[in-house]
Formats: structure tokens, sequence, C-alpha cells
């Protein structure tokens, strides 16, 4: 047995080498456990999957073992988004949501993600609890009797289930889209061969969709992440439609990416930023702010400016969603392109935020580049960029070494205050460099924001130099 560690949003790892089946059931028989203790009546799980190599049989397996301990699992009939998982999580009154998925990791990855009942991640307390009944197993899987998927369902322990028309029913009610169809905006939608195919024909038919086929290995992208470096078939198709905007969602559909008309990729600071003020100014909403160390200071001067409550966590979406369930919170989220909002469920939702985002460009009847300018125009200029570096084991050491001996200056800028809260993120004049290690991959993640491209490229070489 590998290891199996839950990282900042569930357990992953390389499909055949540590994501196997004989490590799955172990987790799925610790989770049992956890469910099991929770002495629920009719204790009840939701289970989905996105649309990587195996999920549907990973998912299969888990629903399995969950139902030989007489709990009885929700199992959707085909792929389906995190955002349905934890949406019908809360709906159906089950204890916990399982998504086999690995997010916007590359193709030889796959990943288990636990939802709470109230329609979340579920909390750092819930994960530490199943990570102890997994302890307990000591990498032996119990002499449980697991019957097949056909003898659970004849008994309705399994119950398989449509995820999407109830889920359509709920979005159509909470955004305006006959706004944004009498709009005519012209929009191109990626779902990067993940668990958004085909879906957001079901709200805006006439809606442009590149990579709608079922494709494990992801097809001409590297990885289903709406960045940057991952959208360039995306640009290219919103210029060749001559299309208003294009929108992007990760494997499990959770996160937006998004492109303005000219094809340019606009980050998700500006995407949060966007929101968060046609949140606030123009559907008059309120409520506190939650933004990870890894989002843009525009969030604190907005927040200072109207006098809102804001808190900053580590990096997780998890840290946001157990504040959204503790107290009123207008927006929540993190540099990912992942955010909840008091509209919707607590929990990230890239098809749901896209559908928000345009609801904002039809009210406002201006382009997503136009109302970028209007932040700069508002804030001042800040660009921001993030750079992932797939590193060994000693050179990830040495780079952590280096931020621990506090520099006092990165290349020519002369750090003001290091925050330590997760990662190390160094502050300087109109800007800061944040540095911290991937919970899922080998990879050193550096984020970088200035009032320049020049000096958001510096800090990134400074540090790569390290």
């Amino acid at each position: 047995m590998h290891d199996i560690k839950f990282g900042t949003d569930g357990w992953r790892g390389l499909i055949a080498r540590d994501f196997t089946f004989d490590n799955l059931a172990l987790v799925a028989h610790a989770t049992a456990r956890y469910v099991k203790k929770l002495k629920a009546k009719g204790a009840s799980v939701v289970v989905g999957h996105d649309t990587r190599f195996l999920s549907r049989e990973f998912a299969i397996e888990t629903s399995r073992i969950l139902a030989s301990y007489g709990i009885t699992v929700h199992l959707t009939d085909t792929f389906s988004s995190t955002p349905q998982v934890s949406f019908h999580t809360k709906k159906k009154g089950a204890q916990i949501g399982i998504v086999i998925t690995a997010s916007h990791n590359p193709a030889e990855y796959n990943g288990f993600k636990v939802k709470a009942s109230f329609g979340g991640p579920a909390l750092p307390e819930q994960i530490d609890q199943i990570e102890k009944e997994l302890a307990a197993l000591k990498g032996k899987t119990p002499s449980v009797k697991v019957d097949s998927l056909d003898s659970y369902v004849a008994k309705r322990t399994i119950r398989l289930f449509e995820a999407q028309e109830s889920f359509v029913r709920y979005l159509e009610k909470k955004i305006d889209l006959d706004l944004i169809i009498k709009s005519g905006l012209k929009i191109v939608y990626d779902p990067m061969h993940g668990a958004g195919i085909n879906f957001m024909h079901r709200l805006l038919p006439d809606v442009f969709e590149i990579h709608g086929d079922y494709n494990p290995s992801f097809g001409e992208i590297d990885h289903p992440e709406p960045i940057a470096e991952c959208l360039v078939p995306l640009s290219k198709a919103v210029r060749k439609k001559k299309a208003d905007m294009g929108l992007a969602t990760d494997g499990d559909a959770d996160r937006l990416g998004a492109v303005d008309h000219t094809g340019a990729y606009v980050d998700p600071h500006r995407i949060f930023m966007l929101l968060m003020k046609y949140l606030y100014t123009d559907k008059k909403r309120r409520g506190a702010v939650v933004k990870t160390v890894s989002l843009t200071s525009m969030v604190n001067a907005f927040c200072e400016k109207n006098k809102i409550k804001l808190y900053e966590t580590p990096v997780g979406f998890k840290h946001v969603a157990k504040l959204m369930s503790e107290e009123k919170i207008l927006i929540g989220g993190e540099e990912s392109g992942g955010l909840g909002t008091s509209l919707h469920i607590p929990e990230r939702d890239g098809v749901f935020n896209g559908l928000l985002l345009l609801e904002l460009m039809a009210t406002k009847k201006k382009s997503l580049k136009q109302l970028c300018e209007d932040l700069d125009e508002e804030f001042g200029p800040h660009r921001y960029r993030r750079r992932d570096v797939r590193v060994t084991e000693q050179q990830k050491k040495a780079i952590l070494v280096a931020c621990a001996k506090k520099p006092l200056k990165i290349g020519k800028h002369n750090v003001l205050r290091i925050d330590t809260r997760d990662g190390c993120k160094f502050f300087i004049d109109n800007g800061w460099l944040l540095i911290r290690t991937s919970g899922t991959e080998p990879l050193v993640r550096f984020y970088a924001e200035a009032n320049t491209m020049s000096t958001v490229n510096e800090l990134i070489d400074a540090a790569l130099q390290w």
C-alpha cells in the first residue's frame, strides 16, 4: 500500500500506482466506518464521478463497499460535476457525498473528494476522522462481504439517479437566463473533456462547445485546468467564431476560466472582483468576504472601502466552505478559479459562476474587456501570474529552505513583510510573491501580483534562482 494522504481537496494519486482498486477499497471502508459512527438513522451517501479513466468503475466499487455496511447509496447514472454531487448531498439529506475525480490534474491521476451534508467540501475535522479510520485499518481490507452492483440495486441499497435535471431547474431559478439569451451574447464553452460536457447546452442552447467529446486522455489539452496555458484552443475558437467571450470549466466543473472577445485570458482574481462587486453593488447582497492567501489584494481594498468584514484563509476551498457553513458570507474563493457565493450552495461551481458572469455582462451591457478596464481604473493595474514548476524532492527542499531564511530582497525588490500562513508570502511595494508546494503533485507553485507584468516576472524569475 502506498501512503494515502488527503491534500487540500481530497485524496489523489497516479492511477495503477497509487490510485488502485485496493487502495480505493481501504479509503471506502474507512469512509463507511466514519459514516456508521455518525449513528444517523437511515444513513445515506451520494456518489458521483467525472470522465476520467476508470472513474465509473471506481465509483461503483466505492458504492458497493458503502452498501455492504447497510448505508444507502445514491449513485449518479453517468458522470456528474462536483457541484451536482454537492447539491444532491444537501438535497437528499445525505451524511456525505463522494466524487471520484482528480479535478484539474493530468490524465494519469484520479481522486476521491468528500462532500459535507451542507452542500460543500467536507470540513477539515471530517477528513481528520476519515483519516483516523484509515489509519486504524493498518493497510488491511476488512473482511466484509461485498455483493454485486446488481444485487444492491435490486435491494435498493444502491439507487441510481439522474443528477442533471433537478440541478438545471435549480439553476434556472438562480440565474436570469432570459436576460442572457436576449442580450445576444455569443459564447464559446470549453468543458475540457470533463464533467461539464453537454451541460451548458441545457441552459443556453446556442452556446458553441469545444472539447465536448468523451476523452479520458484530454486530447490536445495538457491537463483540464482552466488557466491561460491550457486555454489556447478556447482563445482561438473565440476569435474564429467572433464570439463575445469564452468560458471553461475544469475536469469536475467546479472551477471557472474565461477569455474576452479578443481571446485574452481573464485571470480568476478579476473574475472574483467582478462578481463580488456585482453581488454587493447591483444585487445589494450583504455578508462577509473570504479569500485565500493567494487571491488578489484588490479584495482587501474593496472590503476596506465598503467596511466589509474580510477573512483570509490558507489555500483550499474547504477553509472557505467552513466559514460559509458557519456564518453569512457574501462570496468566498481562491486564486484557482473556484469561488462560492451567497446565491448558491457553499461550493465552487464553474458553470454557475460562468452564468453569473454572463448575467453581469448582460445587465451592464459591457464586454468582459470593458469590465476589466473598469477594475484597473478603480483599483489601479493589478497584474498576476502563477507558475507551476515540477521538481524533485531535493529541489523542493532547497526552495523551502531558501524561503525559511526569510530573505530581505527578492531580486531588486525589498521584502516588507512575510506571511507564513500557507507557504511563504513575501510582500513588496505594490505587490507580493507566494511560494507553496502542491498537496497533490510534485510541484512548487509560484504566485505573484504587482502593478506591472515585468515586476511579476521579475519576482518569479528571482525566486526560481534560489
